[in-house]
């Protein structure tokens, strides 16, 4: 047999291989997880359940789902061991706070004062600009004589009609 012949064969293996291996890694992935799962973190189960864990054994693990209600699930049936600030998220609503965590785009209000971001903050507060478009409504009670005398010139036109002859 020739090489050309034996090629598609190689890389069919190969393909299998590759692919085999990259599912072999996430399953170690999922299985390091649920190992590390401790007693009071949160996770949730791939029914999509959240649920604090409480006691972890060999192949079981005992979650607080709430007040009184304690289940008993496998460890394969946690889908995710989540992070505090996501499980209070997710679960209790709580939020974090993003505005401690905003940089400023430039450095000038790193270096201002607390008088001149005063004075600054007074001059953007004077009256917003409108930069929308006005309704017909407005421009018409704004204008009420002008319209008045422009309707009674001329005829009023319907759709379709032109004044080209």
């Amino acid at each position: 047999m020739s090489l050309v012949t034996l090629l598609p064969f190689i890389v069919l293996i190969g393909a299998m291989f590759l692919m085999t291996r990259s599912a072999k890694k996430k399953q170690q992935q999922a299985a390091d997880m649920r190992n590390h799962m401790q007693p009071g973190s949160g996770v949730r189960t791939i029914g999509g359940m959240y649920a604090t864990v409480k006691e972890v054994s060999d192949d079981t693990v005992l979650l607080d789902a709430g007040p009184g209600v304690e289940l008993l699930f496998a460890k394969n049936a946690i889908g995710a061991v989540l992070s505090d600030d996501e499980y209070n998220r997710i679960v209790h609503g709580v939020e974090h706070d993003l505005k401690s965590d905003v940089v400023p785009d430039d450095a000038s209000s790193l270096t201002e004062t607390d008088e001149s971001a005063a004075d600054a903050a007074a001059a953007s507060d004077d009256k917003p600009v409108d930069l929308g478009k006005k309704d017909e409504a407005e421009e018409t009670s704004d204008d009420a004589p002008a319209a008045e005398a422009k309707t009674d010139d001329e005829p009023k036109k319907t759709d379709g009609e032109s004044d080209a002859k």
